[in-house]
């Protein structure tokens, strides 16, 4: 039997004068699927995002959201979704169930149901001994907790997270994408952009924005297939400066900076070895390794600003 569809866009199109913030982006997103969208600041997510809520109106192009058209449905749309934005707006001096409890007059939960919700999100957020705090006290991987909980009072079928953990603690992180995967588990479909590659790689499939288009889709796994070249990795003193040399070689195609080491994609790593003999460039050690989806990120964004400048289509 096939997965229903939760997302179902093409060719949609949203400007702001010269700026084409979502470029011709179709995309289907399963029902039940955690699905991932990473991409640099101003790539589009945000705005993409805002179309399938319905905050947006895009210029041309069609899509729906479950069955509901997202240019003349849009009311049907928002009683099925939650949207958590990057800034989500609590109330400071509301405490956590008071929140709560606002969001549930908000999105009209009948009464007889508000306080099984109320309970049942208080456990699953982890936040039931906290309840009486008040917002403005909470840690930032509390008050994301708590923004999501505030999301799913109405249990939607559909929850679109922009960066939700953007600033938080490696712990709150953890703990966030844990409810994430809890809530996958019981059939919600997860639309989640993050800045984060290991988040990343917790999805089940994953999209590339770059300048308002989809680069590419596939599952986190299977980025490191269509890797175009061999990966190196190296250790040195003077990063900068070695990274600067490096970049200069005919031989290499990719340089990226990675914590304390540089990693860079060679079109042979014999050849790149007699170019460093050969320009006395002094290294510690260097070591082949597997890319992994950032490295497959930035070879698609190099890769796309060379065909631009060349005057080709990168895709």
């Amino acid at each position: 039997m096939e997965t229903p569809t939760a997302i179902n866009i093409h060719s949609l199109s949203k400007s702001y004068g010269s700026i084409h913030a979502v470029n011709d982006v179709s995309l289907t997103v399963q029902q039940g699927e955690l699905f991932g969208l990473i991409g640099p600041d101003g790539a589009g997510k945000t705005t993409l995002m805002r179309i399938l809520c319905g905050l947006l109106t895009p210029d041309s192009g069609k899509g729906a959201i479950f069955q509901f058209d997202i240019h003349t449905q849009v009311n049907a749309i928002h009683e099925i979704i939650g949207y958590m934005p990057q800034r989500f707006s609590l109330y400071p001096d509301l405490t956590v169930a008071e929140n709560l409890r606002f969001f549930a007059d908000l999105f009209q939960v009948e009464k007889k149901e508000r306080e099984q919700r109320f309970q049942r999100l208080m456990t699953f957020s982890r936040l039931g001994p906290f309840q009486s705090r008040r917002a403005q006290d909470l840690s930032g991987g509390m008050k994301q907790k708590l923004a999501l909980s505030c999301t799913l009072i109405h249990t939607p079928q559909l929850i679109i997270l922009d960066e939700p953990t953007t600033g938080v603690d490696p712990v709150s992180r953890h703990e966030f994408w844990t409810i994430l995967k809890e809530l996958r588990a019981e059939g919600v479909t997860l639309l989640v952009s993050t800045p984060y590659m290991d988040e990343a790689m917790l999805c089940d499939r994953v999209a590339f924005m770059h300048r308002g288009r989809i680069m590419a889709i596939d599952q986190p796994a299977h980025f490191a297939r269509s890797f175009s070249h061999e990966l190196l990795e190296i250790d040195c003193d003077d990063r900068y400066s070695v990274f600067s040399r490096l970049e200069a070689l005919p031989s290499v195609k990719m340089t990226q900076l990675f914590g304390d080491k540089i990693h860079i994609a060679v079109t042979s790593e014999s050849l790149f070895r007699r170019e460093i003999k050969k320009h006395e460039i002094t290294l510690h050690s260097i070591r082949r390794i597997e890319p992994g989806i950032e490295d497959v990120f930035i070879e698609l964004m190099q890769s796309k600003e060379h065909h631009e400048k060349s005057g080709r289509p990168g895709y």
